[in-house]
C-alpha cells in the first residue's frame, strides 16, 4: 500500500467482508448467530468504527497540513519587503512550526520555502530536500538548506567545488575513472595501426555515519524572541561540517572518508630554511615564487577548471600576505588579489612546520563527497523527560575520495629543517 489511508481502507473492506459472511451464513441456514459468531460480529464491528475513526482523523490532518504548505508557499513566492519579512516572513512562520512540534507533539511533516536560497555555483554541487521517511519524528525539511549552508561554509572542500554525489541509500557506490588515456600517432601508408586502449578502474565511495545531540531546554522554546530554529540549525551544521570537514582533509580511508591528503601528489618542497615559513621574498624560488611554482606544477586542464584553487589554513594565508621585499614593501595581499585560483580558509589544512603539506592546490571538482539522503533531523521529548528538556539530533552519513589522482591536486611541503 503506498499511504496509511490505503492500509486502513484495506483492512477495513476485509473486515466488512468478514463481516458480512457471517451474517449471510446465518440467513442462508434460516438461524440465529452462534455465540462465538455473535462475539466475532461485534468485534468486527468495533475494529471498523476504531478505522473509521482514525480515517477521519486522518483526513483532517491532511486538509490541515495542505493548507499550511499553501500558506507557506505563497507567503514564500509573494515578493514582500524587509519590514513585512521581519513581522510575518516565513522564519515566523518556520519558528510557530517548530514550537507545535514541540509543545503540541505535533508529527505532521512541515514544508517550509526559503525566500532567499543560498546560490550554489560550485560544479556538481546539489541540494537534496530531507528524508520524511519517518515523519512523527522529522522536524521541517527547510532545517535542511540551513545546515547544509553552514556545513559548507565549514568544510572549504565542498566550497571549493568539490563534486557532491546525493544518493537515497548508503551501500558502496563505485565510481568509475581513467588511469590512463589512449594516443594516437602518424601511421604511414600501408602500416599496421597500434592499439592504445584507455584503462579503467574505480574508487569505492562508503557511507561513514556522524551524529551530534543537541538538548534544548523547553522554556528556550516557549520564548518567542529566541530563534531556536536558526540556533539549532546553525549549531547542527557546524558540528556537523567541522567532523566530516576534517576527514575530507584528513581521513585515512578505513576508519573513515578517504582524505585528499591521501591522494594529493607532491608538487613543491620548500628549500632549505623554510621549515616553518614560505623563505625570504627576495631570494629566488623563495616567498611567492614557491606558490607560484605550485600553481604551475598542475597540468592545464586542472587549472583552466572552474573549480581550481588553494586550500590553506587562516594562520598560514596571514603568512602569505605578510611576506615582503628586502626593502620592506608588502607584496602578500598583491600576490593574494592576484592569485591565478580562488584562495579557500580550511582550518584542517596542516599547520606550516617541518615537512607538513601547507598548502593544496588543484581542481576540486575532481574530488567526490557522497552524501546519503541529506541530513536527518530529529527530536525526542522522551529522551530527557525527567529534566523537562528536548533532545535534537543531527545525523549525516558520508564519504569521500580524490576520484582523480594523477595530479588534480599537489601540496606544497614545508623544508624539514
Amino acid at each position: 500500500m503506498n499511504t496509511y489511508a490505503d492500509m486502513l481502507a484495506a483492512k477495513r473492506t476485509e473486515a466488512l467482508a468478514e463481516a458480512r459472511a457471517i451474517v449471510e451464513t446465518a440467513d442462508t441456514e434460516h438461524r440465529n448467530l452462534t455465540t462465538a459468531e455473535d462475539a466475532r460480529f461485534a468485534e468486527l464491528s468495533d475494529h471498523i468504527a476504531s478505522m473509521d475513526e482514525a480515517r477521519d482523523a486522518q483526513a483532517a490532518k491532511a486538509a490541515g497540513y495542505a493548507s499550511a504548505e499553501a500558506a507557506l508557499r505563497a507567503l514564500a513566492d509573494s515578493p514582500v519587503n524587509s519590514a513585512h519579512r521581519a513581522a510575518a516572513g516565513p522564519d515566523k512562520a518556520l519558528s510557530d512550526a517548530f514550537r507545535s512540534a514541540i509543545l503540541e507533539r505535533n508529527p505532521a511533516p512541515i514544508v517550509a520555502y526559503d525566500p532567499a536560497p543560498r546560490a550554489y555555483s560550485n560544479p556538481g554541487l546539489e541540494a537534496r530536500a530531507m528524508s520524511t521517511s519517518s515523519p512523527a519524528n522529522m522536524m521541517p525539511v527547510g532545517f535542511f538548506g540551513k545546515v547544509v549552508q553552514n556545513l559548507v561554509e565549514t568544510s572549504a572542500v565542498m566550497r571549493a567545488g568539490a563534486t557532491v554525489l546525493t544518493t537515497t541509500s548508503g551501500e558502496p557506490l563505485r565510481v568509475p575513472r581513467q588511469t590512463a588515456y589512449s594516443s594516437a600517432a602518424i601511421v604511414t601508408e600501408g602500416s599496421a595501426i597500434p592499439e592504445a586502449d584507455p584503462t579503467m578502474s574505480s574508487v569505492s565511495l562508503g557511507a561513514y555515519k556522524y551524529a551530534v545531540l543537541i538538548t534544548v531546554s523547553n522554556e528556550l522554546v516557549e520564548d518567542d524572541g529566541f530563534d531556536v530554529a536558526g540556533y539549532l540549525a546553525a549549531q547542527a551544521g557546524v558540528a556537523l561540517g567541522n567532523a566530516l570537514g576534517s576527514d575530507l582533509i584528513n581521513g585515512n580511508g578505513t576508519s573513515a572518508p578517504r582524505g585528499v591528503l591521501q591522494d594529493a601528489t607532491a608538487g613543491v618542497t620548500g628549500p632549505t630554511g623554510t621549515a616553518t615559513s614560505f623563505g625570504v621574498q627576495g631570494t629566488a624560488g623563495q616567498g611567492t615564487d614557491l606558490l607560484n611554482s605550485l600553481y604551475g606544477a598542475l597540468a592545464e586542464p586542472y587549472t583552466r577548471s572552474p573549480a581550481a584553487g588553494f586550500l590553506a589554513r587562516n594562520a598560514t594565508q596571514t603568512a602569505v600576505r605578510n611576506l615582503k621585499t628586502t626593502y620592506g614593501e608588502l607584496v602578500g595581499n598583491d600576490f593574494l588579489n592576484g592569485s591565478p585560483a580562488p584562495w579557500y580558509v580550511d582550518p584542517f589544512v596542516p599547520a606550516m612546520s617541518a615537512n607538513a603539506k601547507s598548502v593544496l592546490a588543484g581542481d576540486w571538482s575532481r574530488y567526490f563527497v557522497r552524501i546519503v539522503n541529506g541530513v536527518r533531523f530529529e527530536q525526542s521529548r522522551d529522551y530527557a523527560f525527567n529534566t523537562d528538556q528536548t533532545v535534537f539530533r543531527a545525523i549525516i552519513r558520508a564519504d569521500g575520495a580524490l576520484i582523480d589522482n594523477t595530479g588534480a591536486i599537489k601540496y606544497f611541503a614545508h623544508s624539514a629543517t
